[in-house]
């Protein structure tokens, strides 16, 4: 039982010293898995400090999505860093102590429970000794038991003898005779009372040793019982006296410490998810024009520039030119309508070959969870992976088609741009000789409003007194102000003026000033 117990206490020593060297080692292998993620941390991000979107990050981390999710990645490869250099600390510090004490404890605790065990094999055989003395002593006065009542019978057989002859005819014997016979049978009878008397104290004695050994073997096969049934468990227990809580704390200590390492994991990926799903194409857009204003802010409209002069800064649909703008008008509202049909077309072909694009490079083909199922064997994982969306052969396929539908859409992007700019520069020409013609061609009447002249510049004058007339400029009557003026100014017939040298109706002398 001794060596059974040892060997189970060598067992358990074994087994916790198992434990320290595997954690040991384990809490190398994080450390050193830590500063391999802290140099690949640390190496991109010396390469993004001197950027424009570090800064930026550092600023209002207002950022394009795909630089956000960049500089995620590598505050998660940092932070799983500290992490994993925690996780090493744990290992080494707290769970490595912990096996230490154990396999103390359980050396302690079978030393103090051998001790116990001895004294309780030394109680042991005190009893079974005693049991065995109180044996031997009940043999023997049974055996003087059986030799005193073996002496008495043949006692008593002699008395019978003695007896029988006694019986006979007086007369027949002498007298000395007859004197003999009363003499032994004096005798005889004195002999079976002494050996009455040794049988009754025999027979006491080897009752009584009967006694004491029945009592003293049911004592000790009781304690034996309980040496067994009870004892031994309790001297296990003695032995296992807080092994098992302890090793639960340590294990459980392990536990903690890598499910808060997944819970951090997590967490990160969590905020990385976030920003995988802000990855928007249109925000980023705004965003990139934002930064770089001067590069995609519109420039001002060019102005026009005069030559020697030359005030006049309208289309001019006067007669000699009326009818040539009138007919580019109708060109270019015809050729418009033939161009927006065309480009409508190739813009609803480009449309679908950019939702076919969209299609491909948005298939969800990132599930790989059956990479990762422990129950198949490691063969038919790889044919798993073999048969995916990710083997080379069907990668190779996508990106060819993918390719090959890229470059018609570009194909058809760029006739779209072309026919849409040819429509840009022909729409405004026509808005433009809209605008100077009037209106457009009424269809009953087949006639055209009569244009507008191009109004005279004004230039820009430097202020004077405030006019001694209360009659306004440009608001009031153009007759009143005459008028008023009448006194210190010659009278003008307004249905003769001119200008420039050419006559001018009322309308178009109204229109002029």
């Amino acid at each position: 039982q001794q060596k059974c117990l040892e060997q189970q206490t060598e067992m358990r020593v074994q087994l916790l010293q198992d434990l320290q060297d595997f954690f040991r080692k384990k809490s190398e292998i994080e450390m050193e898995y830590s500063r391999n993620l802290e140099k690949l941390a640390e190496r991109f991000m010396a390469k993004t400090r001197s950027t424009k979107d570090h800064q930026q990050y550092k600023k209002d981390q207002n950022l394009l999505s795909p630089v956000n999710c960049w500089y995620l990645l590598l505050n998660q490869v940092r932070r799983e860093s500290k992490d994993h250099a925690t996780l090493s600390e744990i290992y080494l510090n707290n769970v490595i102590m912990r096996f230490m004490q154990i396999s103390e404890d359980s050396t302690r605790m079978f030393k103090k429970s051998k001790e116990i065990s001895f004294q309780l094999h030394e109680d042991l055989m005190k009893v079974l000794n005693e049991l065995y003395t109180v044996m031997k002593t009940y043999h023997m006065y049974h055996a003087e038991s059986i030799s005193a009542e073996s002496k008495l019978k043949e006692a008593e057989k002699q008395e019978e003898k003695q007896i029988g002859r006694s019986g006979d005819p007086v007369f027949h014997i002498r007298l000395e005779e007859r004197h003999q016979r009363r003499s032994s049978v004096k005798k005889i009878e004195k002999m079976k009372e002494k050996r009455q008397a040794k049988y009754s104290e025999n027979k006491l004695k080897s009752i009584k040793a009967r006694n004491e050994y029945l009592l003293t073997l049911e004592a000790t096969n009781a304690s034996v019982f309980k040496y067994y049934i009870h004892d031994l468990s309790d001297l296990i227990d003695c032995c296992d006296l807080g092994y098992h809580a302890s090793l639960n704390r340590a294990l459980r200590t392990y536990l903690s410490a890598e499910y808060n390492l997944e819970t951090s994991r997590h967490e990160g990926l969590d905020i990385i998810e976030n920003a995988v799903d802000c990855l928007e194409p249109r925000s980023d857009k705004q965003r990139f024009m934002e930064m770089y204003p001067t590069a995609f802010c519109p420039p001002m409209k060019f102005e026009f520039q005069s030559h020697m002069g030359d005030e006049v800064c309208q289309v001019s649909a006067q007669q000699p030119v009326q009818a040539e703008l009138m007919l580019r008008y109708q060109q270019l509202q015809s050729r418009l309508a033939t161009l927006k049909i065309e480009n409508e077309e190739v813009k609803k072909t480009t449309e679908a070959t950019l939702q076919t694009i969209q299609d491909m490079v948005t298939i969800e083909d990132y599930d790989v969870s059956e990479c990762f199922q422990h129950s198949r064997s490691t063969e038919s994982v790889k044919s798993t992976v073999s048969e995916t969306y990710l083997s080379k052969p069907s990668i190779a396929k996508r990106r060819a088609n993918q390719q090959e539908t890229e470059q018609f859409y570009f194909m058809k992007f760029r006739e779209y741009l072309e026919g849409s700019n040819l429509i840009t520069k022909l729409q405004a020409k026509h808005d433009l000789l809209q605008r100077t013609l009037g209106e457009g061609h009424r269809a009953e009447y087949m006639t055209t409003r009569p244009p507008n002249l191009p109004p005279k510049p004004q230039k820009h004058r430097k202020p004077r007194p405030r006019s001694q007339y209360s009659a306004k400029l440009f608001n009031g009557d153009l007759e009143s102000f005459i008028k008023v003026l009448a006194p210190a100014t010659p009278v003008v017939d307004l249905n003769t003026s001119c200008y420039n040298g050419h006559c001018l109706t009322k309308a178009e002398a109204d229109h002029y000033v």
